[in-house]
């Protein structure tokens, strides 16, 4: 992605295996006046679970860990930075607790799916719908997956308010439409974020009500540009190596 921070993750969740391209959303547990994009994606990789992109819509900051042809390790992992309670260790990294990172198991199918399944992370507290705030940064994130096809749809609309989004469960059916979801609509992820965020405001266009019945298929996605498909392969190689910062292609 040009014109972002770039960090390697050590692994990425391998090969894609096609189908209607995606974004998923999802709120990171932590207070985007303290914990910076980079903190946030330092940590992620720490954990294993690395995401496509880390925002931190206060400030702009955009990190890119893995490249869009390859899977993340998001979905179907814990939503939050950081297991709270009294696990929790009493040190502090970039302004959350630094409880051991849990081992990384296998990513979960989720992660495959699409031709593209654009795995957004932002520094922002699920109870508190990021959208209600800044969005700095954002067009940014939106004419990146318009150029990689997914679609400015929510087929299975606006996600639940924190914390029922744990009950909402996620829709096969509409997943496989591609477009946008929330982490709490993902398949078999028992997410309770992002909370209820303006879908209208974040895709910048009227959101239509979910389509339950519509048998219309999605349509093609638009072949990527070479140039971005070109920026996106410096993240692109598989196998683990070690974290480090990228200098982004002109």
């Amino acid at each position: 992605m040009p014109g972002v921070g770039h960090l390697r993750a050590a692994a990425d969740g391998g090969h894609l295996n096609g189908g209607a391209p995606r974004a998923v959303w999802q709120a990171l547990g932590a207070d985007p006046g303290v914990v910076s994009a980079m903190s946030a994606a330092q940590r992620l990789c720490e954990l294993g679970r690395a995401s496509h992109l880390v925002w931190n819509p206060v400030s702009g900051e955009i990190i890119q860990l893995v490249s869009v042809l390859r899977a993340g390790r998001c979905l179907g992992a814990p939503e939050n930075l950081v297991s709270w309670g009294p696990a929790a260790a009493d040190g502090t990294d970039g302004g959350w607790p630094m409880p051991a990172p849990a081992p990384a198991g296998p990513p979960a199918v989720t992660n495959f799916e699409g031709r593209v399944c654009a795995q957004i992370c932002v520094v922002a507290w699920p109870w508190e719908p990021f959208t209600d705030g800044p969005l700095n940064g954002l067009e940014t994130i939106m004419a990146w997956l318009d150029s990689w096809g997914v679609a400015r749809t929510w087929p299975a609309g606006r996600p639940a308010a924190f914390p029922h989004g744990h009950a909402a469960g996620g829709s096969r059916r509409l997943w496989a439409r591609g477009g946008h979801f929330g982490a709490s609509q993902v398949p078999g992820w028992h997410a309770a974020g992002p909370g209820q965020i303006d879908i209208e405001r974040l895709s910048g266009q009227p959101a239509p009500a979910p389509a339950l019945v519509s048998r219309v298929r999605p349509r093609e996605a638009s072949r990527p540009a070479d140039g971005l498909a070109v920026l996106d392969g410096l993240l692109g190689s598989a196998g683990a190596t070690p974290a480090a910062s990228l200098t982004p292609v002109p």
